[in-house]
């Protein structure tokens, strides 16, 4: 992977996460780089499901692998933002 490719990664996983985080209802108590990962994990993931489900590459913009990545940062979001917000400040 080139530096280009790093940065395009931390970029869409940054946008994906966002946008699965506005999907979120209520306010999450997490950090913007725990956004961004659960962002990037969510755009990797969602690509390899758009694949395996014949609808990766498409012509014009791939709106269903979009979907099925903000769906997955979404469902991270709330995973994340659970789990993050019941930590105990020891």
């Amino acid at each position: 992977m080139t530096a280009t490719g790093i940065i395009t990664a931390i970029i869409v996983g940054a946008i994906i996460g966002v946008l699965g985080r506005l999907v979120v209802p209520g306010r999450q108590n997490m950090p913007v780089w725990l956004t961004i990962v659960v962002g990037i994990a969510a755009a990797l993931l969602g690509t390899v499901i758009a694949g395996a489900l014949g609808v990766k590459d498409t012509g014009g913009f791939d709106w269903i692998e979009f979907f099925i990545q903000v769906a997955l940062a979404a469902l991270g979001v709330f995973l994340v933002a659970g789990a993050y917000g019941r930590r105990s400040s020891v």
